[in-house]
């Protein structure tokens, strides 16, 4: 079901568009991220969902009620900042209380509420510290927990994990799933790390300039991009150039060779294409399998943790790059000469720019 419909949004600030075209909806109980880079747009389209920002045109509904020029306060969203927002002389267990008094609750429901609360975020024993005293992670369950009190309908949270190092940043993502599962309520979710969207998300929609280019679960637009922008945005991509074959519908030439690829209809013989393939699914070796055979040569060999990167130019003087697990050690060498393998169900063939 429908909760959340976003009709049409658009934000002008001066002449500058900050949104347009915005259309979007947001299923009960769903996580749905909003990424992009700085500046594409995703940040204002949440302050208008909570409402601190006025769109200049559209519509926000809440179960089908228009919502769009609706108080903050009335709205019966939380909201994470970037920044968690804590008011540094409360304890925990009163900045958590917060909402719950403004909200004119009985003292015994909101002591309930509060032990519930830290019981979920895992702060029973802190309940005391202001929050000079805790660790950037333990500010953070903090923040969750103030915006979950009231039980919102929705959760607003804007990049809550960006200041935080990278092992405590992917604890926070499984605790953040983890409130997401046992609360049930609906996540609308800020960011602009791409593993971190992908981890996380039933839903990812994908802003460039103020639009969304592309909206889908994580693993479709991972796999099957339908935009140059998403396919280069959302994760790591070799992008080579291409055309359709003269003889043959569905052969494409690309990088040496020649393979049978989906093509569009509106693809004509000739028409030049653009070529992309995720580094993980090319195979180095003399090995046999099936898949598009082709030879390159070894520009640069990186170890770089748990994969290899090896830098490989095509016969065509086009660059590319494949990534090996650094348990299978390679030998491989700047300017040797290597077989490549490429599965054609890993190959994705969009229109040139």
């Amino acid at each position: 079901m429908t909760l959340l419909a976003i009709e049409d949004l658009a934000k002008t600030y001066d002449k500058v568009t900050a949104l347009t075209g915005i259309n979007l909806s947001v299923e009960a109980g769903e996580f749905v991220t909003l990424l992009g880079p700085s500046g594409s747009g995703k940040t204002t389209l949440l302050m208008s969902l909570a409402g601190f920002t006025t769109p200049s045109k559209g519509t926000i509904r809440l179960d089908g009620k228009d919502i769009t020029h609706l108080d903050p306060e009335d709205r019966d969203f939380g909201f994470v900042f970037q920044g968690y927002a804590l008011f540094p002389h409360l304890s925990v267990a009163n900045n958590i209380a917060f909402s719950l008094k403004v909200r004119k609750w009985e003292k015994a429901r909101i002591d309930a509420r509060v032990a519930e609360m830290l019981s979920l975020v895992g702060l029973d024993n802190l309940a005391g510290r202001k929050p000079r005293e805790l660790s950037g992670g333990q500010q953070q369950r903090v923040a969750i927990a103030r915006a979950l009190a009231f039980g919102p309908r929705i959760l607003l949270l804007d990049e809550p994990l960006s200041a935080l190092d990278r092992m405590l940043r992917e604890t926070m993502q499984k605790e953040l799933k983890r409130l997401h599962r046992e609360t049930g309520v609906t996540f609308v979710y800020v960011t602009h790390d791409q593993e971190e969207a992908i981890a996380m998300s039933d839903r990812i929609a994908v802003f460039n300039h103020g639009r969304i280019v592309e909206i889908g679960p994580p693993r479709d637009l991972y796999k099957k991009p339908a935009t140059h922008f998403v396919a280069g945005f959302l994760g790591e991509n070799n992008f080579l150039s291409g055309h359709r074959a003269d003889d043959d519908e569905t052969m494409v030439e690309a990088f040496g060779t020649r393979f049978s690829a989906p093509l569009q209809p509106r693809e004509r013989p000739g028409d030049v294409l653009t070529i992309w393939v995720r580094p993980e699914h090319i195979r180095l070796g003399p090995a046999p399998g099936d898949g598009i055979g082709f030879r390159a040569t070894v520009v640069e060999n990186s170890f770089v943790g748990a994969v290899e990167r090896i830098l490989l130019r095509t016969s065509t003087g086009e660059q590319m790059v494949a990534t090996l697990r650094s348990e299978a050690h390679s030998e491989y060498k700047p300017g040797q000469v290597v077989e490549c393998r490429i599965d054609p169900a890993a190959i994705g063939v969009l229109p040139s720019e």
